[in-house]
């Protein structure tokens, strides 16, 4: 069962996606909150899986929720529920440790699989935040550039797939695509999935 906060001001807009959630059979919805303290109060107490965040918020910001939620040492992963899809609000949001990024005009279909791919690890962009990332990754100038396999499996990555799933869409074995990722990770010089995105998005930006 994956643990959901959903964290949004809008009252029909967090009912609605209670409701809707509450359909899914290995989804749990555990806690809500309507503003920046709240959220942070309840994630901290309900310790859930996966949070749905969106980034404006009375009090303070969806950052600052992630910001002092990473602080103390969380595991929750953050799942951006948003309307703005400028790199103002993108860059900020992956740099502090967000997973996944989507609109809210995204289907239930694509939330939900969303959900399920961060609780398991992954990352979920929509496919204009996706493009950019991948825009700014084959352009960057600092540091070594991505071969071509690099970015197919960065491709992948960035849309949830898992290794099993990278190695099997491009005809790879599950050994070869971690060698990848490892190249990647050394090439971003980051640590983590999440992270390779958020330093990928700032890279190469004017």
């Amino acid at each position: 069962m994956i643990r959901l906060v959903v964290v949004d001001d809008h009252p029909v807009v967090r009912h609605g996606l209670v409701s809707m959630l509450g359909y899914e059979k290995d989804l749990q919805v555990v806690g809500e909150a309507a503003d920046g303290q709240a959220a942070v109060r309840v994630i901290l107490e309900q310790a859930p899986d996966v949070t749905l965040l969106d980034l404006r918020l009375p009090g303070f910001s969806g950052i600052e929720v992630m910001k002092q939620v990473r602080a103390q040492s969380s595991p929750t992963r953050f799942l951006v529920l948003t309307t703005y899809d400028t790199d103002e609000y993108i860059i900020p949001a992956l740099s502090t440790g967000a997973q996944g990024y989507l609109l809210k005009d995204t289907s239930p279909d694509e939330l939900v699989r969303a959900i399920r791919s961060i609780a398991q690890g992954g990352a979920a962009l929509q496919a204009g935040v996706a493009a950019r990332f991948l825009e700014n990754v084959a352009g960057q100038k600092n540091g070594e550039e991505l071969s071509e396999r690099e970015l197919e499996v960065l491709r992948l990555l960035v849309s949830g797939a898992s290794n099993k799933a990278i190695a099997a869409q491009l005809n790879l074995s599950e050994n070869t695509v971690k060698s990848h990722l490892s190249h990647i990770f050394d090439k971003l010089n980051v640590q983590s999935r999440a992270e390779a995105v958020g330093v990928a998005l700032k890279r190469g930006l004017t």
